[in-house]
């Protein structure tokens, strides 16, 4: 009888053999409502090649896969892009399974993978830039991209199919059958993507326009970019598509979008926030009102990858910024937004501190700092509500100004 979980043929000689994980719903704080998968590639070359391999609980599932186009015996090497557990988590049980003649990852991944499963370093054969292996009727070679998004992390080339395995770049969290990208709609597609970047990447951008530059420069020829995450990218318009992507969000250019975040206790720190909206509104802002109530901190930073401001208000609570308000602006400061005009706000009964906290942090963060905070004592009043619709004036012409300085600039 066939087995349950097969290998999917992605190119010749080329198979998926990873892992769909429908029921993951928290990635270390990012909320992955639609499931993920742990990618990794069989090469049936006369030297059979793996490329990662997956979750630990997954591992049966991956074998099984291996199992129904090949004996997982006759697998020679291990290819680790990347160390992260997702992806290397059942490696040693493969190792101990196959007994690969080799496992190959980059200098720092043969030190992560030391550490992380307590094995021998001797036992990780390192390569890094322009390193090739034959495998008999095909070649990997590799380039390191450091940071992108560990210190480990590599790619593979496989020459022969023009495939680029790409470990956690270009890749994104979503759960399903279809194994290439132009089989999963446009709207999914973008908003996953996007909000992967900006939840996992967006704190490299620096390192992901290294990355890019050396992708550039290697002019390597691509028909597949295969990511650790998420579908494959197969068609010409698709891979130019995400490559663009990935160097328009690196740059984190600003936008005439204001993303408006807040809590609130009695109601009043939330209608100062939809008065606010209505100044930015007015300002000729795109408008995102996000209450924590209803919104998760991995899509507050995700809508922030394309946007030109951050206002953010919490009521005061024992002295200090509401706690789903601390939450999200902690997640927010270590993923480092940049090019936004900023501003705190927020009603208090007593010495409403919350604000001022906020706008320290926001200063701390790097932002451009538009004003004092605005804070309201108890319930605003027609005159406080008009001081709310001015700062949103008051930060969409700011916006305006930084804009064009831009266009100056260019």
């Amino acid at each position: 009888m066939d087995a349950a979980f097969q290998a999917y043929r992605v190119a010749e000689d080329v198979y998926w053999v990873g892992a769909i994980d429908w029921n993951v719903r928290n990635f270390h704080g990012y909320q992955t409502g639609r499931g993920t998968t742990y990618n990794a590639f069989l090469l049936l070359s006369d030297t059979v090649t793996l490329i990662d391999t997956v979750k630990a609980p997954f591992y049966d599932e991956m074998m099984s896969r291996i199992a129904s186009v090949i004996d997982p015996a006759k697998i020679e090497y291990i290819v680790s892009n990347h160390s992260e557990m997702d992806h290397s988590g059942s490696l040693p049980r493969t190792m101990t399974a196959v007994s690969p003649k080799k496992v190959f990852a980059s200098k720092m991944g043969q030190r992560a993978l030391a550490n992380h499963f307590h094995i021998n370093p001797e036992s990780i054969t390192v390569v890094g830039d322009g390193d090739e292996i034959d495998l008999g009727g095909m070649k990997l070679s590799f380039a390191e991209t450091r940071m992108c998004h560990w210190p480990d992390s590599m790619v593979s080339y496989l020459h022969e199919r023009e495939i680029l395995f790409s470990q956690d770049a270009f890749g994104m969290h979503l759960a399903g059958y279809e194994r290439f990208a132009d089989e999963v709609s446009r709207e999914v597609l973008d908003y996953e993507s996007a909000k992967y970047y900006a939840n996992i990447l967006l704190h490299l951008s620096p390192f992901i326009e290294k990355t890019l530059a050396k992708l550039n420069d290697l002019n390597l020829p691509l028909s597949m970019v295969a990511p650790d995450h998420g579908p494959i990218w197969r068609t010409g318009e698709d891979i130019r598509r995400i490559l663009g992507e990935y160097a328009r969000w690196a740059k984190q250019t600003p936008t005439k979008k204001a993303v408006v975040v807040y809590d609130t206790m009695w109601g009043s720190t939330d209608v100062m926030a939809r008065a606010i909206c209505e100044g930015l509104s007015a300002g000729g802002m795109d408008v995102k009102l996000m209450h924590l109530q209803s919104a998760h901190r991995s899509d507050v930073v995700t809508e922030l990858l394309q946007a030109g401001a951050l206002l953010v208000g919490s009521p005061t609570m024992n002295n200090q910024i509401f706690p789903s308000v601390a939450d999200t602006m902690t997640y927010l400061k270590g993923l480092q937004p940049r090019n936004l005009v900023a501003a705190a706000f927020g009603s208090y009964g007593w010495s409403g501190e919350a604000p001022k906290h906020l706008t320290t942090m926001l200063e701390e963060m790097g932002l451009n700092v538009l004003t004092e905070p605005l804070r309201i004592t108890y319930v605003p009043d027609a005159r406080a509500l008009g001081e709310c619709r001015q700062l949103g004036q008051t930060v969409a012409q700011a916006v305006e100004e930084l804009l064009l300085r831009g266009d100056e600039r260019e």
